[in-house]
């Protein structure tokens, strides 16, 4: 039972941020020039590498029409840019740009900041136990992969 309640009360305290902050704080930071949409495109493209404009309006679930539209306005202030395929000129392949990395790497940069000013309140006992906490669960979560990874090669095609 105590064992349960500990659990929960981690859980709580893991999930406890409000995402309208970040949403507020992403809207802030790129002041209109990348909306959440965008955000999913470069997400895809950070992920999958340069796509075709066909398979990044599937993995965005629109239309070919729609996905145009998006990397239209995505290309005007410079987050991605299109090429057209080297073995098939009729394919438009869209490639993220450096100014997309810039948008990741300055939201780890302002999650970084935000956790050193919560951090600097904290008494070197708390932070020992942060540090270990996090630890644990970063071994924990490696091993559930490492078991899944284990478990799905197993299985047959």
């Amino acid at each position: 039972m105590r064992r349960a309640i500990l659990e929960q009360a981690v859980v709580d305290e893991m999930t406890s941020w409000n995402p309208l902050e970040f949403l507020a704080a992403f809207k802030s930071m790129h002041k209109g020039s990348l909306s959440l949409v965008h955000l999913n495109v470069l997400v895809e493209l950070a992920t999958h590498g340069p796509m075709p404009m066909g398979r990044l309006a599937e993995a965005l679930e629109v239309s070919v029409a729609s996905a145009t539209g998006i990397v239209d306005r995505m290309e005007k202030p410079g987050f991605v840019e299109r090429r057209h395929d080297d073995e098939d000129r009729r394919v438009v392949v869209v490639h993220p740009t450096d100014a997309a990395a810039t948008v990741f790497s300055s939201l780890q940069q302002r999650r970084r900041d935000g956790l050193a000013r919560l951090i600097d309140s904290l008494s070197d006992r708390q932070l020992i136990g942060l540090v270990s906490g996090h630890r644990a669960l970063r071994r924990a979560r490696a091993r559930l992969l490492a078991e899944a990874t284990e478990g799905s090669a197993d299985r047959p095609l």
